[in-house]
């Protein structure tokens, strides 16, 4: 800006809401607004920056983009004063701001296991705090990992090391990459994942996005992107570097065993290991952490066309804005929960698999949102009567047995392919022998199998009771063609390990327990968000081990 212009804008930053600008989302448009809003000329406002974007639909077929956007404009304090009827604040939004003041001395750079969410955000913590982290991952890099993949869904072996759920990104990989949480932010950490993403190559949208996703063909470009600017900052990455034992040492961490042989010095370790290690699970049990059952949801992948879900939603085809949503729930009559889960707009259903002869689904979305179907998890909740039959020599690994069962069920149904299944041969019991309108769109080969023998019959008559239900909410929802894929047995982590307020182990010393397969998670942004808090944690605790080069 010019020095002669400069006076003019000398004024407090103004956040207008509820600004509705039709399908038009250009700065224009937003100006516009704001002006009548404010009853200002365009020219008199600045727009600074976007707050948050969002979609009403509330009024269908009447659908406009809403902003909330911060402006500079004269006049400020008179404006304030009808802040409530104008929808204006100066609220300030939550900045992350952290200084490491750990003064313990660390022998050892931190090791941080696993690098998905959780673990790549508090290796990012770390590093940008000088403590140059070691990140293992039992898993490959993104490249490598997509290739596995990628030969796994056209029919070749599943490769247990590097699948859908394990290798850099962690599980989020292959997903919708949603940002969404529930969880407050005082502190502005959700911001700063926003940032350090932005940064590293996800569209800027996602700082304002009311529900923001990146999709998971950018994904992988951001998690290889994240991963040279950690190693910019000191960090190191091994890959197929699989935790195998703990030594300890009078309750504290020692060291780390590595692919059953080798031994690495660490005095703090982050376990970000993902809601799917279960055999880290198993030997950390076998070391003595404390640990306990923790219940989730299983289910079944639904598709249906992507237009049935907007006009549904928007009351007419979406044209201009995004490709349609929906989050569903419903408490059947035993009183179990049903709910959508991990909802997809114009996505996949992909092979989640992780263990030779199981089989679990999971659905993903690109960026764009372009597929031609939508697919959801509808899941019910395991209840701890379901559990009974699994407690077995550790009652704690129970819904880890559910699972398994569950997994070896689908893998058997259609002889290692995705077992499918159209809805009115699922309610009937009945093998589906062709598919109606809805073609299924899957990462994985598929067979048509009977889900009624996969899925138990309390889990299958609590999904069934809540289809007329969700087919009132969204016109066709329970239409006889729609498609069920199985099973969906990965909603979230079945043990939580248990860590005291400081995010230790309560069993050993030095050990950081977070994320979703520590039970503290559930999804990409809550993971992350435990990833920064254990990192602060080892920060405010420890200053950085000494360089080679200074000791």
């Amino acid at each position: 800006m010019q020095d002669d212009t400069r006076q003019k804008w000398l004024c407090d930053m103004i956040l207008v809401s509820e600004l509705k600008t039709g399908s038009d989302t250009s700065r224009a448009a937003i100006l516009a607004a704001c002006a009548s809003r404010l009853s200002k000329r365009p020219e008199d406002i600045r727009l600074v920056k976007v707050a948050k974007r969002s979609v009403d639909a509330r009024h269908k077929p009447d659908v406009s983009y809403v902003f909330s956007v911060w402006v500079e404009v004269p006049g400020e304090k008179a404006l304030m004063r009808r802040a409530d009827r104008l929808h204006l604040s100066q609220k300030e939004e939550p900045v992350y701001r952290f200084r490491a003041e750990g003064t313990k001395p660390l022998a050892h750079r931190p090791v941080i296991v696993g690098a998905g969410p959780c673990g790549l955000f508090a290796a990012w913590i770390l590093a940008e705090t000088g403590y140059a982290p070691l990140i293992l991952e039992r898993g490959k890099p993104v490249e490598d990992r997509l290739a596995d993949v990628r030969t796994f869904w056209a029919g070749g072996a599943l490769n247990p090391e590097s699948n859908v759920q394990f290798g850099e990104g962690g599980a989020g990989t292959f997903s919708d990459g949603k940002l969404t949480s529930g969880i407050k932010d005082r502190e502005g950490r959700i911001g700063k994942m926003l940032e350090v993403f932005a940064s590293c190559g996800a569209p800027e949208e996602i700082r304002f996005m009311a529900k923001p996703h990146i999709g998971t063909d950018e994904l992988r470009k951001v998690i290889v992107f994240m991963r040279h600017r950690l190693e910019e900052m000191g960090a190191s990455f091994r890959f197929g570097a699989r935790v195998t034992d703990i030594r300890e040492k009078d309750g504290r961490l020692e060291a780390l065993q590595i692919n059953d042989h080798e031994w690495i010095p660490a005095e703090a370790a982050v376990l970000a290991i993902g809601h799917s290690a279960r055999d880290t699970f198993a030997m950390l049990r076998g070391k003595g952490l404390e640990m306990e059952r923790k219940l989730f949801a299983v289910g079944l992948r639904i598709e249906h066309p992507q237009t049935m879900i907007d006009v549904s939603q928007y009351g007419r085809e979406r044209g201009e804005f995004p490709a349609a949503d929906y989050k569903l729930t419903f408490r059947a009559p035993d009183g179990r929960g049903v709910y959508s889960f991990c909802m997809c707009p114009g996505g996949q259903v992909v092979n989640a698999s992780s263990e030779p002869e199981r089989l679990a689904v999971n659905g993903c979305s690109d960026h764009a949102r372009a597929g031609r179907n939508a697919n959801a998890a509808i899941v019910a909740a395991v209840l701890d009567g379901d559990l009974q039959a699994f407690a077995g020599e550790d009652p704690v690994f129970a819904g880890m047995a559910l699972q398994r069962q569950l997994e070896a069920a689908a893998y058997a149904a259609a002889g290692g392919r995705v077992p499918v299944q159209l809805l009115a041969d699922f309610e009937s019991g009945v093998l589906s022998t062709a598919f109606g309108e809805v073609l299924p769109d899957t990462g994985g080969l598929t067979g048509f199998a009977n889900l009624r023998q996969v899925l138990p019959e309390p889990f299958s008559q609590a999904i069934l009771s809540a289809m007329p239900d969700f087919g009132r909410r969204i016109k066709g929802f329970d239409r006889p063609d729609a498609v069920f894929s199985g099973v969906e047995t990965r909603t979230s982590s079945p043990v939580r390990i248990v860590r005291g307020e400081d995010m230790e182990s309560t069993r050993i010393a030095g050990l950081y327990p977070c994320g979703e397969g520590a039970g503290y998670a559930g999804g990409i942004t809550s993971a992350a968000i435990d990833g920064i808090k254990a990192a602060e944690r080892i920060a405010m605790r420890f200053a950085p081990a000494a360089k080679e080069e200074e000791r």
